[in-house]
């Protein structure tokens, strides 16, 4: 009787136990082999911290991530947490699937040592903190100082015209290219920063909502990356780059140029001599202003969590001072608390360009619309699509112009509709 007695207390204990035991799904979308592992050791800190605790970390490929994750909610595999790009945010938030952060964020100890820019930027898609952007990506010039001596290049190009000359000169040497191109996923950003550089200015839309982006000025600089692919600055293959692809171009001395966030840092720095690459800012155009794209990426909570405390727990784990600064350092993002850049290891000349874009005013940090709902599709659908389109020349510099600015400028006026 007595063992009896005892194995239903045995079996009592288990199943309680099993009860007790949550797991959280966290779907990872930005995916590396290098950040995927960083983020299991962090997560592996959480499970330490809250025994009981389970995380299943689901890794999407970047390329297919946008497809993938609207797959996943649209059949009911909702993820407790997610990695949220600043472009996706306003599609989720404003459907209302996103958990407001705000009361997390108010009540939480590390709350007050957020930056402001952080709060604005989680705050941008439906003026809540549906995300706790986890750091900032800011464009600058990577150069690959040897192919330019090689090329008799002098220094790193200053302006637009000084770019094209520089990616003609290196093109000449034997199976080299001037630029890494990214005309696969993700490439919008180089598209926006030609295309406002060149037009002088980074407003989305005119004072009456139309879109900029067809101004003659936008085409123009539309024009300059199609003509960089079509002259053979830029690998034949590199119409499908993302973004594995042009930093392995611009590590393997493939190209001699790479506009990219920090995040790139941590590739070239494994692969390459400091003393062989330097990143330098953006190019300027003729008005003397260039409009380095600047993004964000950070942890949501979709409002279908059945663990709402233990998701948030998670998030802030994540985003803790300590937690965050070994998380930017590895994969290359502005952290997001107060104080961060004293830190030596972004005191240094290899974050130079970033800083130099950040403090002199030939260099206006650039927001992607992301506020507009469908901003997500039009970046990582139609955007992706017809690029590629425009670089093979089957659609010119004005009708990759026009069709762009008819979906921006429709999507801007739902959005105004709804201020």
């Amino acid at each position: 009787m007595k063992k009896s007695v005892g194995l239903a207390a045995l079996v009592g204990l288990l199943m309680s136990t099993a009860a007790y035991a949550e797991t959280l799904k966290l779907v990872e979308v930005i995916t590396s082999p290098e950040r995927t592992e960083v983020l299991k050791g962090m997560v592996e800190e959480f499970k330490k911290a809250n025994p009981g605790t389970e995380v299943e970390i689901v890794s999407l490929p970047w390329g297919q991530a946008f497809e993938k994750l609207a797959t996943m909610v649209a059949g009911g595999d909702i993820p407790d947490v997610v990695e949220m790009p600043d472009r996706w945010a306003a599609l989720y938030a404003g459907s209302g699937q996103l958990m407001s952060l705000e009361d997390n964020i108010a009540k939480w100890q590390y709350g007050g040592n957020l930056t402001q820019k952080t709060l604005d930027m989680g705050r941008l898609a439906g003026g809540k903190a549906y995300m706790l952007p986890y750091g900032f990506y800011l464009r600058a010039m990577f150069y690959n100082k040897k192919l330019l001596a090689e090329a008799g290049v002098a220094n790193p190009p200053a302006t637009m015209e000084e770019f094209m000359a520089a990616s003609a000169a290196v093109s000449k040497l034997p199976g080299k290219s001037g630029y890494c191109l990214r005309g696969g996923p993700g490439g919008l950003n180089g598209w926006i920063m030609m295309a406002a550089t060149m037009n002088g200015t980074n407003e989305f839309f005119t004072a009456d909502g139309k879109s900029r982006i067809n101004e003659p000025g936008s085409v123009a600089g539309l024009q300059f990356l199609i003509d960089m692919y079509q002259k053979g600055y830029a690998p034949k293959d590199s119409v499908s780059w993302g973004f594995n692809e042009i930093v392995a171009g611009f590590y393997s001395g493939t190209c001699a140029f790479l506009d990219q966030d920090p995040d790139a840092l941590i590739a070239v720095q494994e692969r390459m001599k400091p003393e062989d690459f330097a990143v330098a800012p953006m190019p300027l155009g003729s008005a003397g202003k260039a409009f380095p794209t600047i993004g964000f990426a950070g942890w949501s909570i979709f409002n279908t969590t059945k663990s709402p405390d233990k998701a948030w727990a998670l998030v802030a784990a994540l985003s803790a001072p300590d937690a965050n600064a070994t998380w930017a350092k590895r994969v290359g993002v502005i952290p997001i608390h107060k104080g961060a850049e004293q830190d030596p290891f972004f005191r240094t000349p290899q974050f130079a360009g970033w800083f130099e874009e950040l403090n002199s005013d030939k260099y206006v940090p650039t927001t992607m619309p992301t506020y507009l709902e469908q901003f997500g599709y039009f970046a990582d659908s139609i955007a992706l699509e017809t690029s590629q389109q425009a670089l093979l020349g089957d659609m010119t510099a004005q009708e990759l112009a026009d069709e762009w600015a008819a979906f921006l400028t429709e999507e801007y006026g739902k959005w105004k509709a709804k201020q």
